[in-house]
């Protein structure tokens, strides 16, 4: 096995590599990012630089995590073309140590990497990222609705039957709705009245509308100062579910999901961000493995930057693969767990046999 000392000495290496990469990386991010918001704040009254300065720190971490794979990737190829040129890994296959054997460190600290920013970097990113949705909200609007389209719509099942409401404005996360429209069936789905509110509060097992008007098939309508209808989900969680799956850390993803489910919303975006970060350290440990594949050559030989470029090749089809997995898992045509685990288990194989093939024959 490979010595204690190589291995301490080569884990701080890659580790060193890998975050002076992120920083470069993130640094130009946050520039760009800082730019493109002063640009679209620019005709916004009150709005000053510092305060967009500070709203682009808030969107910086989740772009970390967006882009760990490529740090991982270009750090490790970085470190080990150093080795190489400094002819360090030379001296250590001389002394007897495998490619298996001095690949363990950089594989471990791959690991550490992934296990850390599931476990702490995603809650604070996704914590700044809910942060700065509000306040893109409050300037910009949703993103993807046009200005001043706040509509909501949401369905649940109870145990009064099946409900779809919707609401021109909400507020408090959904806790608060205005101009609320809500079409209630029984649990055979046949319809059972029309409701329309100026203003709905979800309590504790129950939707409070004010000022109701009712319409049931066959009858007059009807007006009433309150209307109770049976909700499935708390106060609390309602507004958790109503985020984008980046938006909520990864150890509520579980309980969102459910909750999510419960109150009769698709969440199947929540499930798959919670298999693909669990998958992330597996997909680190495949950029290390091809990173090992492409910068292994001696310079001697020559070839170095074609070398560099295929394996920047191979680490942009991994990710673009893992993008066009999740989207068909989004989609329902994949289970979350194939569509977060089959990039990572893929490119760990295909990185594991191109090294094998490579420095075995």
């Amino acid at each position: 096995m490979i010595g204690v000392t190589l291995a301490r000495y080569l884990s701080l290496r890659f580790f060193n590599t890998i975050m002076m990469v992120m920083v470069t990386i993130l640094g130009m991010v946050y520039v760009v990012d800082f730019v493109e918001m002063l640009r679209r704040a620019s005709n916004r009254p009150g709005i000053t630089p510092g305060f967009i300065a500070m709203l682009s720190f808030l969107r910086t971490p989740i772009v970390a995590e967006q882009i760990l794979p490529f740090c991982v990737l270009f750090g490790t190829m970085a470190a080990f073309i150093d080795l190489t040129r400094k002819l360090e890994l030379v001296v250590a296959r001389a002394a007897g140590v495998s490619v298996w054997q001095f690949l363990v460190p950089p594989i471990g600290i791959a690991l550490a990497i992934g296990v850390a920013s599931v476990g702490l970097l995603n809650p604070v990113s996704a914590k700044m990222k809910q942060q700065a949705d509000v306040i893109e909200t409050q300037l910009f609007g949703r993103p993807g609705q046009q200005e001043g389209d706040t509509g909501l719509w949401m369905r649940q099942t109870s145990i009064d039957g099946q409900a779809i409401l919707h609401a021109k404005e909400s507020m408090d996360g959904g806790v608060l709705l205005k101009g609320v429209t809500a079409y209630v069936y029984d649990h055979d789905g046949d319809f059972q009245a029309k409701v329309v509110a100026n203003d709905a509060k979800l309590l504790p097992g129950v939707w409070k509308l004010d000022n109701a008007l009712i319409s049931a098939p066959g009858e007059t309508a009807m007006r009433v100062k309150t209307y109770l209808l049976a909700a499935n989900i708390a106060p609390q969680y309602l507004a958790e579910t109503l985020l984008t799956p980046e938006s909520v850390p990864f150890w509520s993803l579980p309980r969102v999901s459910r909750e999510t489910a419960l109150a009769g919303l698709d969440p199947t975006n929540f499930s798959l961000q919670f298999q693909t970060l669990l998958a992330r350290p597996l997909l680190l440990v495949a950029m290390v493995l091809i990173a090992a594949a492409f910068s292994l050559r001696f310079f001697r030989f020559g070839g170095i930057g074609k070398m560099v470029g295929g394996g920047i090749g191979a680490g942009f089809v991994l990710y673009l693969l893992t993008k066009i997995v999740a989207d068909l898992g989004a989609s329902g045509l994949l289970s979350a767990s194939v569509a977060a685990w089959s990039p990572a288990v893929v490119g760990s194989m295909l990185g594991a046999l191109a090294l094998l093939h490579r420095e075995d024959g």
